[in-house]
């Protein structure tokens, strides 16, 4: 495993930087003369950030929701399907290099998160704020545990590295067992609360925080069924009357104005600088809308058509629903086969605000006071409290134009209804394929979307959509299991 150090430049080099957007590009730094200062030491931590950047940008979409009954792709004979369309169709194995990178991404991220937590209480540093030292310790320690988190819902057990090592040390590390890696996850967010505790007269907009650590650990106890532990870490971000719902869903995806009032914790992106951008419009529109939705028609659009609202998605919503017009846009144009057709694309991307080119803005969200609000419900059903739980779902429908009282609802209903809600709430957001996962629900509602994409689009492969459990779990990347001699997962 290399220590690769790419780490983000303030704009003006100041330590108490207004908003984390101001953080702007990647440079290369001296290991051997750097860590001295608590301004070295905010950019080692910075740095953390990067690798979920790029990785939630270009792959983990991909893993996380065109795999799921959400989204689909519209087929184009000029790029294949070699990556994404065989995922798409659950057609997966462990040479696919998306599962490599993915996993190469998240290794990076934590041991950058590794490097700044062996070096953070090293004799010599200066420290003019203790805070700062508390927020990039909790900085490393949150990102550590998402970067596991992510990884263990995609493998499972994986190589647990908590310290620096080399290239080969990491060869002579075996995989640890699920249980293990949450064990980590768990100790990390503890910990980052505790430190980012002490953090709070630093807090900055874009940044990691305590709630955001305190909702994550509610999610990583939720999807382990410990509902008591769940209900405690969630329920302390509510009480905490820190953030609420803004009153208008689509507030929550203007580039031009981040929200910072709903989002616990996003991936910052900017149209400013081209390392800091993502170009999500330019891949999810369709392909054959050329310059239309983009408003770039000088940009191809050759690579575009994936993550395309499925017809499984748009149904999901109610009638009434004021989400789906801000989550779904159409387009009427030819199709992959020339014909006209009215498609789906992503509304909640959006095109450049003042970029000439496809350097785009949209910050893609992690953690919503949203999903807090429906993970406390689904903590508080599955404990047998469903009548507790329902003003809370209600909470979320009601700012969705849903206000009809939820009357009748028990226990399996209750749960049943949230798992709906998560999905078109959240859609596009990389939830879904990890939420069917969790509540049991995936092999189920993946054969049968399967078999109504296959009986809609004539050109997916014969051996798509052959749901098996062992699926479930990502193959161990091929090269992983050659270099560093990992055991694969069973079935592949």
């Amino acid at each position: 495993m290399k220590k690769l150090l790419y780490i983000l430049v303030f704009l003006g080099m100041s330590a108490c930087s207004e908003d984390f957007l101001e953080i702007f590009p990647e440079t290369t730094l001296n290991e051997g003369n750097f860590y001295q200062t608590q301004e070295e030491f905010i950019l080692l931590a910075n740095g953390c950030y990067v690798p979920m950047r790029d990785y939630e940008k270009d792959l983990h979409w991909v893993l996380a929701e065109l795999i799921s009954d959400n989204t689909s792709f519209q087929y184009n004979i000029r790029t294949g399907e070699a990556v994404r369309g065989v995922i798409d169709q659950f057609i997966i194995t462990s040479d696919n290099r998306g599962y490599a990178q993915f996993w190469d991404g998240s290794y990076n991220g934590i041991t950058r998160c590794n490097k700044l937590l062996a070096e953070i209480d090293r004799e010599g540093v200066t420290w003019t704020d203790q805070a700062y030292k508390e927020r990039s310790t909790a900085e490393a320690l949150f990102l550590r545990g998402l970067y596991y988190f992510n990884l263990v819902r995609q493998f499972g057990g994986v190589t647990l590295v908590t310290t620096p090592i080399t290239a080969q040390e990491a060869v002579n590390i075996d995989r640890a067992t699920e249980e293990q890696v949450y064990q980590q996850i768990i100790n990390d967010l503890e910990s980052a609360v505790n430190h980012f505790s002490n953090a709070t007269s630093v807090d900055e907009d874009g940044r990691a925080n305590k709630y955001a650590a305190q909702a994550l650990l509610g999610k990583v106890q939720l999807t382990l069924k410990n509902y008591g532990a769940a209900e405690s870490s969630l329920k302390a971000v509510i009480d905490a009357n820190q953030y609420s719902l803004l009153p208008n869903y689509a507030d929550l995806y203007d580039p031009s104005n981040p929200d910072f009032t709903e989002t616990l914790f996003s991936i910052q992106y900017s149209e400013n600088n081209r390392e800091l951008s993502n170009r999500f419009i330019f891949m999810f529109a369709p392909w054959s809308s050329e310059g239309e939705i983009t408003n770039r028609p000088n940009i191809s659009m050759v690579s575009a058509g994936w993550n395309i609202p499925t017809r499984d998605l748009i149904m999901a919503f109610e009638e009434g629903d004021n989400r789906k017009a801000v989550s779904i846009n159409t387009w009427t144009g030819p199709d992959w086969d020339g014909e006209i057709r009215e498609l789906s694309y992503i509304g909640k991307f959006k095109p450049p605000v003042s970029a000439p080119d496809d350097r785009c803005g949209d910050n893609m969200p992690v953690l919503r006071y949203s999903d807090v609000l429906l993970m406390y419900a689904e903590a508080l059903n599955a404990q047998g409290r469903t009548g507790e739980a329902i003003p809370f779902v209600e909470m979320v429908r009601n700012r969705a134009g849903l206000t009809e009282p939820l009357q009748g609802y028990n226990q399996e209903s209750l749960q049943d209804l949230i798992l709906k809600e998560r999905q078109v709430e959240f859609c596009f957001e990389n939830q879904r394929w990890y939420d069917l996962k969790r509540t049991g629900k995936a092999l189920e509602v993946m054969a049968a979307h399967g078999q109504r994409e296959k009986e809609m689009k004539s050109f997916l492969f014969d051996a798509s959509f052959d749901v098996a459990n062992y699926k479930l779990l990502a193959p161990i990347p091929a090269e992983q299991i050659l270099i560093n001699r990992l055991e694969q997962n069973s079935g592949y």
